[in-house]
């Protein structure tokens, strides 16, 4: 027992600003991290006091958080980079040291050292203590630390039982436990930031104990697999979870590869009580290993895809199929009437779409998209693959690449396909989840707008071509307002960052080797 245990406070923050949308507050607390609840973990059994709070939107974070902390760590997805600086600077300012983890510090480490004490890429325990234990202030830059490698072993449900039930307590309907069997892909997607990272299982026997441990606490729980790519080595898990629990009685939702979901594979995925699926199908020209398509294209590669969705939806009620806008193999309108021609064929899925975005270190092409001049300075707050990307397209102008994709999204979330999608879906659930996801959504809307703007606003069109490097109001404000109170905490120079740092750490490690 530590004689002079540390007050840790440990945020996890699944949103940016509080929310009023209905799909989120039913979904975000399930969008809950596993990492933090690690991090945690360990912390308790270093003998540290330890506070959670999982940030869903619904809170009121500037009264909810301990006010006395002596270490404060931080998991942010990009979109939530600044409110998590803005948290940062009220901390420190109180005399606590500063800890960020998740995406955004692998992403842009270099930016996030100007505003926490310790930066974390990979992190496991060794980490964690060494943290603990020098809570060294970074003046004026933090620290920026990695592991060799991903952790071989995570604390499991058993162990983070403490702070995934108040998590999923605030979600009203779905309550979807967080669990992991495997780091890194396979796959080598130039746009993913698990691309870069070897594949590896976690314990078998760790995922029956977690599972039997779930059937002790909850009456039929669903798992949310949190594996880049569900499913890869896909007898072993089947087997495991076969072996702990009855048939059904959890429900799993996972994301995965087409190439993976076999027809024999999702029958024994049906059986063991798969409910969703989320594939990766990202375009129609390029990325075919992930969907058994690599000889097809276009038309053809719709109609292959669509079936092989269709054969899903039989087995697994709920499909999510994902897609990228906005890769350089795309061109004119071809891709998104294909991308329509899909949605009338697949009409039981929900069909999403991430714009292309450059998050610094994430992946191996962007360097070369940074090196091209072609990545932009948006302020991180948009930086969520849906409410702007920060690359310049290829092959279309700005105005007629915003119009394409507030078509395409307008279409998606019509009337006419809500409908249908609702009377093709099975049960219950996924016809209200899709019906109030759908509904809720304004993003047509505000893609329309931004299209609208980029013909009118010669700053702003001016800003997106990259001619300067002056934020537009409408996205300062848009910042502001998300904010709320953080808006006063936050940091000067805060709201701007090198888009370029990538390129021009790797520039000056260049030179040093030289020298």
């Amino acid at each position: 027992v530590l004689v002079n245990p540390l007050r840790v406070t440990i945020i996890d923050m699944v949103t940016s600003g509080p929310t009023k949308r209905g799909f989120s507050r039913i979904m975000n607390p399930n969008y809950a991290s596993i990492m933090p609840q690690v991090i945690a973990v360990w912390a308790e059994e270093m003998g540290h006091a330890v506070a959670y709070e999982c940030y869903t939107g619904q809170e009121d974070i500037t009264s909810s958080l301990p006010a006395e902390t002596d270490v404060l760590f931080l998991g942010a997805f990009t979109r939530s980079a600044q409110a998590a600086y803005a948290i940062s600077n009220i901390y420190r300012k109180a005399g606590a040291v500063t800890v960020l983890g998740g995406p955004h510090a692998r992403c842009y480490p270099e930016d996030s050292a100007k505003y926490f004490d310790y930066v974390l890429g990979l992190t496991d325990k060794a980490e964690v203590e060494h943290i603990l234990t020098e809570r060294a202030p970074g003046d004026p830059i933090g620290q920026q630390l990695s592991a060799a490698r991903q952790p071989t072993y995570l604390p499991g449900v058993r162990e983070r039982w403490k702070f995934i039930a108040p998590t999923i307590a605030k979600a009203p309907l779905l309550k979807i436990v967080p669990m992991i069997g495997s780091m890194g892909c396979p796959y080598t997607c130039s746009f993913c930031i698990d691309s870069v990272l070897p594949y590896q299982t976690l314990g078998f026997d760790q995922i029956k104990e977690d599972l039997r441990f779930l059937k002790s606490k909850l009456d039929q729980p669903m798992v949310g697999w949190h594996d880049p790519n569900f499913g890869v080595r896909f007898d072993d898990y089947m087997t495991a979870i076969e072996d702990a629990v009855e048939p059904g009685s959890v429900r799993f939702v996972a994301e995965s590869s087409l190439s993976l979901l076999s027809e024999d594979n999702l029958k024994r995925m049906n059986k063991s009580g798969f409910v969703g699926m989320l594939p990766g199908i990202e375009s129609w020209y390029d990325y075919g290993n992930k969907s058994k398509a690599t000889r097809h294209q276009g038309l053809e590669k719709v109609k292959l895809v669509s079936d092989h969705v269709n054969m899903i939806l039989s087995y697994i009620p709920y499909v999510q199929t994902n897609f990228v806008l906005g890769l350089d193999c795309d061109e004119g309108a071809e891709p998104f009437e294909l991308t329509k021609k899909f949605i009338d064929l697949t009409p039981g899925a929900y069909t999403a779409f991430s714009l292309l975005t450059c998050y610094g270190r994430a992946a191996p092409m962007n360097l070369d998209l940074q090196r091209d001049g072609r990545v932009l300075p948006f302020p991180f707050h948009f930086l969520d693959s849906n409410h702007a990307t920060n690359v310049m397209p290829l092959n279309y102008d700005w105005p007629e690449f915003y119009r394409l994709v507030a078509d395409l999204t307008h279409y998606t979330l019509s009337v006419p396909r809500m409908v249908k999608r609702f009377r093709v879906n099975s049960p219950w659930t996924a016809k209200w989840l899709n019906l109030v996801r759908a509904g809720t959504s304004s993003r047509a809307k505000y893609q329309a707008g931004i299209g609208r703007m980029l013909r009118e606003d010669a700053h702003l069109r001016g800003f997106f071509q990259g001619e300067h490097q002056d934020i537009p109001g409408f996205y300062t404000n848009g910042i502001k307002s998300a904010l709320g109170p953080l808006w006063e905490a936050l940091p000067d120079g805060a709201l701007m960052h090198d888009h370029n740092a990538y390129l021009n750490a790797e520039q000056c490690a260049s030179r040093v080797a030289a020298e």
